[in-house]
């Protein structure tokens, strides 16, 4: 009786763990950035240090989101699906609030300097784009747009890996880092670009089926679809 209880307990809090992953991963960034401005710890840009803070989140949740397709090639475990779609809304939300900190905190809103900025900074198009895509698989992340629009969704939503590699772009010029030059501060726009062609590399169908012809013969997650 006791040990059945123990089991149902564990299984309770591994439940609740997973369900409270993607929302973890959105928030406790968010209460650091209040900590961080009222405190005085943003550095002497606060404005700036917020401003990318909040788009490097973006594009962390992103990745996160982007991972789950092939962690779940990997491993078998199938609840790693249903983190697709928090995370990916989360980097949406958090992409929002990067153009926010950007136009609203940094520009006030003041459309007209934003208008003659925007001319000679052709990381602000690259990010809009990026936004404008993140916004409409978002919009249409529901299961009755999905119903709605048939085969169209699944070639909508594969626009998230332009929306990816856009975010690197946009990433790699506000650094005014030089990619081909490998000079600047390039580091975690690199970093950021191999955990994506990683994950685009899993996503090639001989890959994926080269993986789930392994992971038959030898069970990389069995423990995690045990679960």
């Amino acid at each position: 009786m006791t040990s059945a209880v123990s089991k149902a307990t564990r299984k309770q809090g591994k439940g609740i763990w997973e369900r409270a992953f993607p929302h973890a991963a959105a928030w406790l960034p968010a209460l650091w950035l209040l900590w961080a401005w009222y405190a005085g710890a943003l550095g002497v840009n606060p404005i700036q240090a917020a401003t990318r803070f909040s788009g490097r989140t973006a594009l962390t949740l992103l990745l996160l989101s982007l991972a789950c397709t092939p962690f779940h090639i990997l491993s078998g475990w199938n609840k790693v699906l249903s983190w697709r779609r928090p995370l990916g809304l989360y980097a949406f939300a958090w992409a929002v609030g990067h153009l926010l900190f950007f136009a609203g905190v940094d520009y006030g809103f003041d459309w007209g300097s934003l208008r003659l900025d925007v001319g000679t900074k052709p990381y602000v198009w690259v990010g809009s784009v990026t936004i404008s895509i993140l916004a409409a698989l978002a919009l249409t992340s529901s299961r009755w747009w999905m119903a709605r629009l048939g085969k169209r969704w699944k070639r909508l939503h594969r626009l998230v890996y332009l929306a990816g590699i856009l975010a690197l772009v946009h990433y790699f010029w506000v650094v005014k880092g030089n990619f081909l030059g490998l000079s600047g501060s390039i580091g975690l726009p690199l970093a950021y670009s191999a955990v994506l062609s990683v994950l685009l590399f899993l996503r090639l169908p001989p890959v994926r089926r080269a993986v789930r012809k392994r992971r038959g013969r030898k069970p990389l997650g069995r423990s995690l679809r045990a679960s």
